[in-house]
């Protein structure tokens, strides 16, 4: 019994692992897509942007925490030029902000290789790890779990109860009535797009410490972004924290059972049957159920 319950804690850490990383990496994204309709291909130049200017500060002498807020700032900047010179030509154009935006992260990729080499050391992760029963648990991940229901909670305070929060959804749903009765609709989708920036840029900097950085890093965060996205659906309050908690079940049962390759075929699979059952994501039968 003893055996079994420490099996069941390692599983639990497992599946709040993978909650955790799905919530933090797809949450900027999720935001993007769901109140702008831009499909951002170059998220995962943004999350190495804020991986990248973390490492620097630290280096510098900053705290790891106040490097992170560093790491958002400047991933969140840069969403802010990129979106004035070029993404906000592609509104209501979804496959052409889909090009556009592939071409933004060929080019941040590349130029990022040829200033900063191939190939960076991290910070290393802090906090050390605890061992129940034969099983070490790194206590930075959990520190992460926390993180992650801070950003949800964070995001529902935001688009709840605040100016920005309601001008964004209504942008959302009606941009032309939203216009007619007074909202800055290109403001708000330039601050949208640059607090989804942030957010990956926020993320870059959570996990940067626990990995080795190179200009390249982005496209290992940007797959399972885009499956989380997808099965939550176009909203981020009602749809990232099922899709995750869903899709990190799945992935820690398999990688258990089997490994952690077929741990990602299991994700995958789920993907094929939630998108079949529910082409809305979860947000969309969640809307469908209140209605």
């Amino acid at each position: 019994m003893e055996t079994l319950g420490f099996q069941a804690l390692a599983f639990g850490y497992q599946v709040a692992d993978g909650f955790a990383f799905l919530v933090i990496i797809a949450g900027g994204l999720a935001i993007i897509f769901g109140m702008m309709g831009v499909i951002n291909m170059a998220h995962g130049e943004f999350i190495t942007c804020g991986a990248y200017v973390t490492t620097l500060a630290v280096r510098f002498g900053a705290p790891l925490p106040l490097a992170m807020v560093f790491g958002a700032l400047a991933a969140g900047l840069l969403g802010v030029v990129l979106e004035r010179l070029i993404v906000r030509r592609f509104y209501n154009r979804p496959i052409d902000s889909l090009v556009a935006t592939w071409g933004i992260s060929l080019i941040l990729t590349q130029g990022a290789l040829l200033m900063l080499g191939s190939a960076w050391t991290s910070v290393g992760t802090p906090l050390g790890s605890v061992a129940f029963g034969g099983y070490s648990f790194a206590v930075y991940r959990i520190v992460l779990v926390a993180v992650a229901g801070g950003i949800l909670l964070g995001l529902y305070l935001l688009f709840s109860f605040t100016t920005f929060g309601v001008h964004a959804r209504a942008t959302m749903q009606n941009p032309s009535m939203a216009r007619a009765l007074g909202v800055p609709v290109e403001r708000i989708y330039s601050q949208t797009f640059a607090l989804g920036a942030a957010l990956a840029g926020l993320a870059g900097g959570l996990y940067g410490p626990t990995l080795t950085l190179s200009p390249t890093m982005g496209t290992g965060f940007v797959v399972e972004a885009f499956v989380t996205v997808v099965v939550g659906g176009a909203d981020v309050l009602s749809g990232t924290a099922p899709a995750s908690i869903v899709l990190a079940t799945i992935r820690a049962a398999f990688t258990a059972l089997y490994g952690q390759v077929y741990g990602l075929i299991g994700l995958l699979v789920t993907v094929c049957v939630v998108i079949r059952l529910l082409p809305d994501g979860f947000s969309g039968w969640i809307a469908r159920r209140r209605a």
